[in-house]
Formats: C-alpha cells, structure tokens, sequence
C-alpha cells in the first residue's frame, strides 16, 4: 500500500505556520502563508473583498464584517492569511488557504459554484492585465514528456488502490457516470457506470473478435467488459497500482486470455486495431501533445475503424486564458494536467489526422451527480482515510478537489463529452 503524498516546494520567504494541524515538512506551503507587505495584503483584501461583494455569496470574516450580496456562506477564520494567500498566488492560495483550514463553507459546492459561475469576471478587466504578477507558469518539470508523464500519473494514481476504493464504487471507475435519472442515487452508481462502458464499446462497435486498443487502463472495468463480449483487449497504462489491480480482476474474471495490461505510453504502442477506446485520458496529455496523441489514434487504427473518447472541457475561452498558467489542481491533484476545449480537439484532430468526427454527445451532469456521490462517500470514511495513513490535510484538499469538480460540472464551467472517430476505409 502506497501512502505518497505530495510535496510542492516550499514558497520563498514563507511565514511561519500558521496551523499547528498542518505538517510544514509534508504541506510547506500550506502550513505557512506567504510573506507579504502589509500593502500588498490592503490592496489585495480591497480586490478580493470587492470581488466577492457582488456575487450571491454572504461572505464572513472574523471579527464581524460581511460581504455578498447573499446566498451559500463562507466563514473566513483569517482572513490576514486570506488574503496574503489570494494576493501572492491566486486561485492556487484559496485553495491552500481552505487546506489550511483558514476558511470554511458549510455548502461548499454551492459557494464553490458561484465562483465558477463568475470565473470570467472575478478579477476586474483592467487588473487581468496584471495577471502574470499573481498567476504561475507552468513548471518546465510537469511537461508530459514520456518520462513526465510516467510521473505525474503515478503522483496521483499511485497513491493508494485502497483509497479509491473507499469512495468508488465496486467497478472502481473513476470517471463520469450516465445516470437514468436525478438525483443519482448512490446503489445506481455501478450500473450507471458500466451504461457509460457500454455506451463507449457501443461507439466503437466492439463484438466478438474485435481487437481492441485501450488508453489509459483505470482499474479495468472497460477492459473486463469489453473482453466479455469476445474482444481482444490490449490496455494501456502507467500506474503500477492500476495495472496490478486490472490484471487482478482479469485473473478473478476469467479473462486473462482476453486481456493484456502494459505499463506502457500510448506513443510507444506499435500495432493495429479495429478499435480505440479511451476514458478522461486526454486531460493527462497537455496541450503541447494533442497532434501526438490524436495521431496515436488515427497511426494504431485499421482503416475501418472506430476511435470512441470519453474527455471532459472547458469552454474554449477560459481554456485558452488559462493554458500557460500553473493552478491548483495541477499543483495538488493533477500535475501536467489540462483539460481542453471541444472546439481544441475537433481542431486538432481536422488538422493533424485522418479521422472524422462522427458524433458528440455533452453530459456535465451526470458528472456532476456522479462527483457528489464520491464526495459523500469520501466525506463519510474520513476515518477510513486517515488509517490509510492521509492527514487531516489530505482529507482537506480531496474535499476541496471533489467539490470543485462538482460544482464546475454544476455551474456548467465544465462538460464531459463521448466522441465517436471514424477513419475510412481502403478502397478497394
């Protein structure tokens, strides 16, 4: 059992720690806010707190005062910290402010919500011009190079089998469900999960014989289903943790004749194949990579042959203001991580492949029920948690994660998206 967390570097001419809860050797840029003038913290809490003043927030900092114009709560216990956190670094310091335990919401998802409601218009438009001053690029490390890659996926992947099981369901698939209905209930969960899979096999018209490329393994629903209906499956993956489990569940399933799990980048893969599956993987590639990754699926598909791709978005706008810039999911859940915008990938596939966009289908909320039954899974085995070694800083920052992604999902800031691609056939 892996209990790797991780370990950002520590902020230059950080302040003392401010939380006794937080480990400054595991969280240094958590425990300690960063130092700042006190005029760069006025001039930030005069920014922060006219920005929150007009969302439907009631915003309530220590020693009595409120802002908003009413709505969802979030109690700021310091707000100094506050706003040296938002002030130095952003959106990255709100969310190491929340890890901190600086700040609280007792509806979470739904203050988060509004925030990513009015994204666009936080920070007023002759400030955005200052935005490298408070925004970090991305750190040349985290490119997801064929070594970088192998490295940013174990960071998160590989950090337990057992705690994703603590939240998942018994498919152990950790991307958006297809529900039948709302509110999602959470017995529905692993049947709304494998209607996803299916719909996904469905796609790319994967039968008896079928031989079919999967990237990005996850722990091996997709492959156990699809190798059920008689397909050859070769996966593909770069967690350790994942492929053990996969296989595991391959030799339970009785389907190791059908499955083949590689520890393996999808540029490395050699080969043809009927068909290409692969679920919220490309949101792990980067920007820098798309035309490798998309020409991966047009170089290993036979001519005849169906691509389908589960990914999640961005409008296309916001993914382009914030492509260069280093955020806080990147920092602490996803590093190299970026999601794109459908308008980025129908882009890149017209120009740097052969295929043809057959189909999209939109589903954010889907997504959305789905975060929530996570969340409240994750929130209920806190305990569970922490005996697998997570702090109270961990359980933290997944809370935060959780509600985050629901609330973009909510707010429609994110969507999710199954694509189907086609690649002609020979002629004869």
């Amino acid at each position: 059992m892996t209990t790797t967390h991780p370990r950002p570097a520590t902020a230059p001419g950080a302040a003392p720690a401010r939380s006794t809860n937080v480990d400054p050797h595991r969280w240094p840029d958590v425990a300690a806010p960063p130092r700042a003038s006190r005029i760069r913290r006025a001039a930030a809490a005069a920014v922060v707190r006219r920005a929150l003043g007009r969302l439907p927030l009631r915003v309530r900092f220590a020693g009595g005062d409120t802002v908003g114009l009413g709505g969802p709560l979030v109690e700021v216990h310091d707000p100094d910290a506050f706003h040296a956190r938002i002030g130095a670094q952003g959106l990255i310091g709100f969310g190491e402010s929340y890890m901190a335990g600086e700040w609280d919401a007792p509806d979470l998802v739904g203050a988060l919500g509004v925030l990513a409601a009015n994204a666009a218009d936080l920070v007023p438009r002759p400030l955005q011009r200052l935005r490298p001053l408070w925004h970090q690029r991305q750190p040349a490390a985290l490119r997801n190079t064929p070594e970088g890659a192998r490295s940013n996926i174990s960071s998160h992947y590989d950090l337990s089998n057992d705690l994703f099981a603590l939240f998942l369901d018994e498919t152990l698939s950790y991307s958006s469900a297809v529900f039948l209905g709302f509110p999602a209930r959470r017995e529905s969960l692993a049947a709304a999960q494998q209607r996803k899979i299916d719909r996904l096999l469905d796609l790319a018209e994967v039968h008896d014989g079928t031989r079919l490329l999967e990237i990005g393994t996850g722990w091996g629903e997709l492959a156990l289903r699809a190798a059920a209906r008689g397909a050859h499956v070769t996966s593909l993956t770069l967690s350790r943790e994942q492929r053990d489990r996969a296989l595991e569940r391959a030799r339970e399933a009785g389907l190791s004749d059908r499955v083949r799990v590689e520890l393996r980048d999808y540029r490395e893969e050699k080969g043809t194949y009927d068909a290409v599956v692969s679920v919220e993987m490309i949101e792990a590639v980067g920007a820098e990579f798309w035309p490798v990754y998309f020409r991966a699926l047009d170089d290993r598909l036979a001519p005849g042959g169906r691509a389908a791709l589960q990914a999640i978005t961005l409008p296309h706008d916001r993914m382009t203001a914030s492509r260069s810039t280093h955020t806080w999911i990147q920092k602490y859940v996803f590093p190299g991580g970026l999601i794109p915008s459908t308008e980025a990938i129908e882009t890149t596939v017209r120009d740097h492949t052969g295929l043809r966009v057959a189909r999209r289908d939109g589903f954010g909320a889907h997504y959305a029920e789905t975060l929530r039954l996570w969340r409240e899974r994750f929130t209920e085995r806190a305990a569970e948690v922490g005996a697998l070694g997570f702090d109270e800083t961990f359980r933290r920052l997944w809370t935060f994660y959780l509600a985050y992604s629901e609330a973009g999902f909510r707010a429609a800031y994110l969507d999710v998206q199954q694509y189907l691609f086609t690649k002609e056939a020979t002629a004869r």
